[in-house]
């Protein structure tokens, strides 16, 4: 699994001219599956996000996690993390999951970074929906995870 992790000030989803997703300070995370992700690298990918501490103490240290800003998630699936551009200029996507595998990931990663954080906000955007994301970047901080490298 690939997820691209953005500390950010606000963030919001919105699909056909609504807003489905909203939170201020927090993780926006766009998050994708490759064949061969299982439920295991959904929930230590899960686990690595909840813990990752890039917020700032009061020194300015990058020190701190979500959980202790109190701070809230976006999830967006996102297939087109698994592109590949090697050949020619149109990405391919055979290397992203089977759509209904992916879903099924996606549901899960939602569910258990709710069960990390029970009674935090965990907001989600629309599988496989076309949807218009805007963000403010504090920082900007950016990181970007595989689980083949965790």
């Amino acid at each position: 699994m690939r997820a691209v992790v953005q500390r950010v000030s606000s963030a919001h989803v919105e699909i056909s001219g609504s807003i489905c997703g909203s939170i201020g300070p927090g993780l926006l995370v766009f998050l994708g599956a490759g064949p061969g992700d299982s439920q295991a690298e959904c929930l230590r990918l899960a686990r690595k996000i909840a813990a990752i501490r890039i917020f700032s103490d009061n020194g300015g240290k990058m020190n701190l996690s979500v959980d202790d800003i109190a701070g809230e998630f976006l999830v967006i699936s996102q297939f087109t993390l698994f592109a590949d551009c090697r050949k020619g200029n149109r990405p391919s996507f055979a290397g992203a999951m089977e759509s209904e595998a992916a879903r099924k990931l996606y549901e899960y990663f939602l569910n258990e970074l709710q069960k990390i954080f029970p009674g935090r906000a965990v907001k989600s955007g629309q599988f496989g929906a076309d949807m218009k994301v805007s963000l403010v970047n504090d920082g900007p901080v950016t990181i970007l995870l595989d689980t083949q490298d965790l």
